[in-house]
């Protein structure tokens, strides 16, 4: 199991450029452990991420190009790196889940988060859209109603509607979310890891490709996995797998 947090003092984690850089590069070295079997998203100090480092986009939005540049190839290859990752993705949601926090948490399988967060991209304030792969992403996990109010009406919602919505898998209470993502993370793992990533990968194809396409024939490649021979042999022995 691991663990990323997105680290910005001050900022309630609010994502810098040298962020998303480095958010693909962590992402891109974890993804090639294999025995990695879980990885959390956090943020630090009670917040989970803010947005975008406003502070910042003066140097580069005005510019299409350099606009461009940031959203295609530093932006959006992070989000890609986490919709790659292998294994399954928690995202512990505490505080502030804005913006790019609401795409980051967007890529993550598992969504806790307290009960007091909030969650919103009131980027139109700012003047500016959501680029479209980034929209694509948080509407298809939202909700296309949900993601229209927020970014046509810059609404801001809790954690109870979000749950409700079907964004969140679970709200606890402030206390609890540390603990509750930690003991969700050690159940996770503590399965058998290679039915969790062909799952995700599963999941992942039936998103551009209809099941019964050519491309699935491999699908039922584990058969002889050991892995499959002890899940099996164990629940007809009665006692806990070895995986």
């Amino acid at each position: 199991m691991a663990r990323v947090e997105l680290s910005h003092p001050g900022k309630f984690n609010a994502m810098s450029r040298g962020m998303w850089r480095e958010l693909k590069r962590q992402v891109v070295r974890l993804s090639g452990m294999p025995d990695l079997r879980c990885v959390i998203v956090a943020g630090e100090g009670g917040h989970f991420c803010a947005g975008g480092d406003i502070a910042e986009y003066p140097a580069f939005r005005f510019d299409e190009a350099s606009l461009r540049v940031f959203h295609e190839e530093e932006v959006w290859p992070a989000l890609q790196a986490l919709l790659d990752c292998p294994v399954p993705l928690l995202a512990q949601i505490e505080g502030n889940c804005m913006g790019a926090g609401l795409e980051i948490a967007s890529c993550c399988d598992i969504r806790l988060a307290s009960v007091s967060s909030r969650f919103g991209a009131p980027i139109a304030r700012l003047g500016f859209p959501m680029a479209p792969r980034e929209a694509r992403l948080v509407a298809r996990e939202l909700g296309t109603t949900v993601a229209r109010s927020m970014l046509l009406e810059a609404s801001v919602y809790g954690a109870d509607a979000l749950l409700a919505a079907g964004f969140l898998t679970a709200v606890v209470s402030e206390t609890a979310v540390a603990d509750e993502a930690s003991a969700r993370a050690q159940r996770m793992a503590a399965l058998g890891p290679q039915a969790a990533r062909l799952n995700k990968q599963t999941l992942r194809r039936l998103q551009s490709e209809p099941a019964g396409d050519p491309a699935w024939a491999d699908v039922y490649a584990y058969a002889s996995s050991d892995e499959h021979r002890e899940g099996i042999e164990a629940f007809l022995a009665k006692r806990t797998a070895a995986f």
